[in-house]
């Protein structure tokens, strides 16, 4: 099953991947990370990519879907994928369509992730992290035993300039903008499944088996 999952920062997008790649044994794949895992390789495409983003310029689309084209080809993404954070725009949700259809792939469903900007803003203001160890905390949900002081190494705990709230209200700004259109273009399509992000965790992800239910992706008998 091919999947992505669309949704703003602080929506646990990362977190009902990583349960599914546990069940299914399929890859979560962000255009980030191979961005980086390409640069890192120092391959051809890696040094280009390199030269683009340290002249400040944005990659460009065509790049993307080159550097996923390659991605897909590997082993591990032949049983499926879960697409995460990708495509952000209505172009790009066009090129990966034409590469599905390229690789005799297709998307099978689309999953947006929703939940209120004051409960995102919550989750997202109230971390923190060590400054020396980068463990990760969070003022209400996950607090230190010792406040500002981290459990792990004794480290000062600070808040990220991009977890400010100033900060991320300017990201749910740009998601709206970009993806509006994203939402619009798989809706078309009728591979779009609106999944309530507000709730429990467990709740949470029992919409999604459900929504993958419905399109026989899995199996019924699966239970969470």
């Amino acid at each position: 099953m091919n999947l992505v999952f669309i949704g703003k920062q602080g929506v646990g997008k990362g977190t009902y991947a990583q349960r599914l790649i546990s069940e299914f044994k399929i890859p979560q794949l962000s255009t980030g990370d191979l961005l980086r895992a390409e640069i890192k390789s120092g391959s051809g495409l890696g040094k280009k990519l390199e030269a683009i983003m340290n002249s400040g310029a944005l990659v460009s689309d065509e790049i993307v879907s080159e550097m996923l084209e390659k991605r897909l080809q590997q082993a591990d993404a032949q049983n499926g994928f879960i697409l995460d954070g990708y495509p952000r725009t209505e172009n790009q949700a066009k090129i990966l369509d034409e590469l599905a259809e390229k690789m005799h792939k297709r998307i099978d469903i689309v999953l947006d992730f929703v939940a209120p900007d004051k409960v995102l803003l919550q989750r997202l203001t109230g971390r923190r992290q060590c400054k020396q160890c980068g463990a990760i905390y969070h003022v209400k949900n996950m607090p230190s035993k010792a406040e500002g002081i981290c459990d792990k190494c004794g480290g000062q705990l600070y808040q990220r300039d991009d977890d400010k709230e100033e900060a991320i209200k300017k990201r749910f700004e740009a998601f709206e903008k970009q993806t509006k259109p994203v939402l619009a273009f798989y809706k078309k399509q009728k591979k779009l499944v609106e999944i309530d992000a507000s709730g429990e965790v467990e709740k949470i992800f029992s919409e999604v088996i459900k929504a993958l239910k419905s399109r026989k992706l899995i199996e019924k008998l699966f239970e969470v």
